[in-house]
């Protein structure tokens, strides 16, 4: 019996490694998804590295050098009070990655308690749903003004705000997922087993929940990155003093004429941003759903042939 279960334990485990051996293979050989994880991927690299990437201290004024164009001594040219463009746009994605991955974490962890709990718990389906709904009834930046101003700027209430607007998206997926995996067998088998309902819901219902999670949080990222830009554009995020791109876009729309360079720059690293995290979310909702890896492998199987 003993070797028996360490058998079947070792088949399941070499199964789910394959799994996500296909799902990596997936999206490294489509090459959209495989740009997008690039973008994504050099975001990060620019903002972990952005006190040697940068060729001037972003905060530095140099009135006498206000508005000069794009040049060999300022990449992206100065803005309004002298201060070097790219090192306000290279400081300015650690801000962007920084709220970006911890609403994420809000989100996914808010979100993901209350799925999990509308799901399992029928009683307080209703209750915790319709309080997601009375939440998504808002216009996510309007909700996420709103907010702001009660809380006042700064990066923490930054986070909190966009992390709780896009918090019914995940419960929605995570409860959704719930609903089904509930009623599996070896859920039932655990009940009649006598385990609780913490266990149940830790050990076998959340890892099945995992992978529409990590697609939700790719997308959440995308509009967090946008949330932040916006909500700085407005004047109600990060203080004005801190380099980011919703800053710096709405510090220059007032030469857009004069210097449009103070604003094109923030705004193609906000797109290349959303865009890179959007196409990999698109990949890894493909790659997670069964249907399309069985189709991946049959096409492999007939290439092969």
């Amino acid at each position: 019996m003993a070797n028996t279960a360490a058998a079947e334990g070792a088949a399941q485990e070499a199964k789910r490694r394959s799994v996500w051996a296909q799902t990596l293979r997936m999206l490294v050989r489509r090459r959209i998804v495989a740009v997008g994880i690039g973008l994504v991927v050099g975001g990060f690299l620019v903002a972990v590295l952005a006190p040697l990437l940068a060729s001037h201290n972003p905060n530095e004024l140099t009135i006498a050098d206000r508005l000069r164009p794009p040049s060999r001594a300022n990449l992206f040219g100065t803005d309004g009070f002298g201060r070097d463009v790219y090192s306000r746009v290279v400081y300015g994605a650690r801000l962007s990655i920084l709220v970006g991955a911890m609403s994420v974490a809000v989100a996914s962890i808010g979100g993901g308690i209350a799925g999990l709990i509308a799901g399992f718990y029928p009683r307080l389906d209703g209750v915790l749903m319709r309080i997601m709904d009375g939440i998504m009834a808002f216009p996510n930046i309007v909700l996420a003004i709103a907010l702001m101003a009660s809380l006042g700027p700064s990066v923490i209430n930054v986070i909190f705000s966009l992390g709780f607007v896009y918090m019914p998206r995940v419960a929605r997926v995570v409860r959704s997922g719930v609903l089904v995996i509930r009623e599996s067998l070896y859920v039932e088998a655990a009940r009649a087993l006598g385990a609780r309902d913490h266990r149940i819901l830790r050990l076998d219902i959340l890892p099945n929940c995992l992978s529409p999670i990590i697609v939700q949080a790719t997308f959440v990222f995308a509009y967090a990155v946008l949330g932040e830009a916006a909500l700085s554009f407005l004047g109600v995020g990060v203080p004005p003093y801190i380099s980011s791109w919703g800053n710096i876009l709405s510090e220059g729309r007032q030469f857009i004429t004069q210097a449009p360079w103070i604003t094109i720059f923030p705004g193609v690293a906000i797109m290349l941003t959303v865009l890179g995290l959007n196409v990999v979310g698109d990949g890894l909702r493909d790659a997670c759903d069964p249907r399309m890896r069985y189709l991946y492998g049959r096409m492999s199987k007939s290439t092969k042939a």
